[in-house]
């Protein structure tokens, strides 16, 4: 057998040789004792710059020797049953995407990510994961976006979410949830920056209304294709979402309850709804006073049972959970109670019931309500509401200002340049303007005091330097009036300057 570095240097058994530069870098490596860090592709995997593709292959284990440098890694469309905590060798310190979609993943283990500190985008979507176990997702800090739609998820284990601090947008779509999985928001280490919850195709049949109304002020929760039961609170929640607009709900009305005059509509709306308008209306208390404001568009007497919701600018209060002692009270018949008004109360306030109707654009649920001096309040919110306003309005101030001291500069403090050439006629102001310019010194005494300077604009005349003949002066001092000149001080029209002396 030939030795190991005749081998690599391509020696034959004639005694030839045959150079290989590949192989003298690989020996020079082995005997400076360096590690081998080549990055090689796995060959059922396709890599490019920085993307690795390993779809399809009909994987159960994964390759154990993937680059670490890519940052998108795409593992969908095999037969993956587990992620364990050693799925891969070395970490992915520049992995942003992974996809694991379309796999049979069942479990995974806890701190199976940890390799991942990076991580932006995971799909675990169309695998069969049932249970969401507390610090699945540990060490995913910076993941905005996490897709687990098309599983088999029956339970969300508290802490499931925990660490997901820059989490935004979470698919839960075609599981088999049956509770709302409230704990996502209130939870301790929980998403802080949840703006989009799809939860459709699940089996929900009811949701907590009154925290939908306060977290649907700050993002978007789908809930369509789900057997919810329509009753009163959940018409009311519908009807409210209908006016605003909320585009959860308007995009997909057709695959949620209530609808088309379905479901406990009259039951909901009997002797409630009232013949009054539903107008914007604003209502004003002093500070520590008590105010009751009715609900918009229902009857002074309340059906029994009626759940009215109110949504504050601070919290959102219903009518059946009432504190005697508590500082905002819903009556039976909807009539909010503000007891000892605060400042910081000030605002819009929603009333949401079900009334049975879908409402004009032109009408409104919400009322005003000012606490304090009104002219005080308004002049607030509109320097809250109109700032851009106000600074589009102070520069332009601001620039006729500068533009008008500019121009007082340049008729009051323009230097007299004509004084030297008093006997050169209009050599020295170029023959077009004149700076008339006066020295007090100058004044005779019976003359008015003059603030100093007077301009005169003459017609221009054609260019001596073109003429063969003698030069003539641009004009006769002697002869020139007022009329040709800006008035100054009390100087009739008419009046001939004689004296030259005043003259720059």
């Amino acid at each position: 057998m030939l030795p190991i570095s005749s081998q690599l240097l391509g020696k034959t058994s004639d005694g030839g040789s045959r150079w290989n530069p590949a192989a003298a870098a690989l020996l020079l490596s082995l005997s400076l004792g360096f590690p081998l860090s080549v990055a090689t592709c796995p060959p059922c995997c396709l890599c490019t710059s920085d993307i690795i593709s390993c779809s399809g292959r009909n994987l159960s284990t994964l390759p154990s020797d993937l680059p670490g440098y890519a940052t998108r890694l795409d593992l969908s469309h095999n037969a993956l049953a587990v992620l364990p905590v050693g799925w891969i060798s070395q970490p992915f310190d520049r992995l942003a995407t992974l996809v694991l979609s379309r796999n049979s993943i069942s479990r995974i283990e806890v701190d199976a990510f940890t390799v991942t500190p990076h991580l932006q985008h995971l799909d675990l979507s169309s695998n069969q994961l049932m249970a969401l176990n507390s610090s699945i997702f540990t060490g995913l800090k910076e993941l905005k976006e996490l897709l687990l739609f098309g599983n088999q998820i029956v339970q969300i284990n508290p802490g499931a979410f925990s660490n997901l601090y820059s989490l935004q947008r979470l698919y839960l779509s075609g599981n088999r949830l049956i509770a709302f999985p409230l704990g996502l928001y209130w939870e301790p280490g929980g998403p802080r920056n949840l703006t989009f919850l799809d939860l459709s195709y699940n089996r929900l049949s009811e949701v907590p209304v009154q925290s939908l109304l306060s977290l649907t002020r700050h993002g978007g929760i789908y809930l369509q294709e789900n057997p919810l039961v329509c009753e009163c609170a959940l018409l009311a929640l519908l009807e409210y979402w209908l006016w605003k607009q909320y585009r959860p709900l308007v995009d997909f009305r057709g695959e949620y309850p209530c609808r088309d005059g379905s479901g406990p509509v009259s039951e909901c709306s009997r002797e409630v709804v009232s013949d009054i308008p539903l107008e914007a209306q604003t209502y004003q208390v002093e500070p520590g006073k008590w105010l009751r404001v009715p609900c918009p568009g229902l009857a002074s007497q309340g059906q029994e049972g009626l759940v009215v919701f109110w949504v504050t600018p601070r919290t959102v209060l219903n009518s059946s959970t009432n504190d005697p002692s508590a500082h905002l009270i819903v009556f039976p018949n909807g009539t909010l109670e503000i007891r000892g008004a605060l400042m910081e109360e000030s605002g819009m306030y929603g009333c949401v019931a079900a009334r049975g109707r879908h409402y004009d654009p032109n009408e409104s649920l919400e009322v005003y309500v000012v606490v304090g001096n009104r002219s005080a309040t308004a002049r607030g919110l509109a320097r809250g509401s109109s700032a851009e306003h106000f600074n589009t309005a102070f520069t332009t101030l601001a620039s006729c200002v500068v533009s008008i001291i500019l121009v007082l500069l340049y008729l009051y403090l323009t230097p007299c340049r004509c004084r030297e050439n008093r006997g050169g006629g209009s050599r020295g102001c170029g023959g077009r303007a004149f700076i008339l310019c006066s020295d007090p010194r100058e004044v005779e005494s019976g003359q008015r005091r003059s603030n100093g300077k007077r301009v005169a604009f003459l017609e221009p005349q054609a260019d001596d330097s073109d003429i063969g003949g003698p030069k003539t002066p641009a004009m006769n001092l002697g002869q020139v009036t007022t009329e040709g000149i800006l008035k100054n001080g009390t100087r009739t029209v008419g009046q001939t300057l004689m004296d030259t002396a005043h003259i720059a």
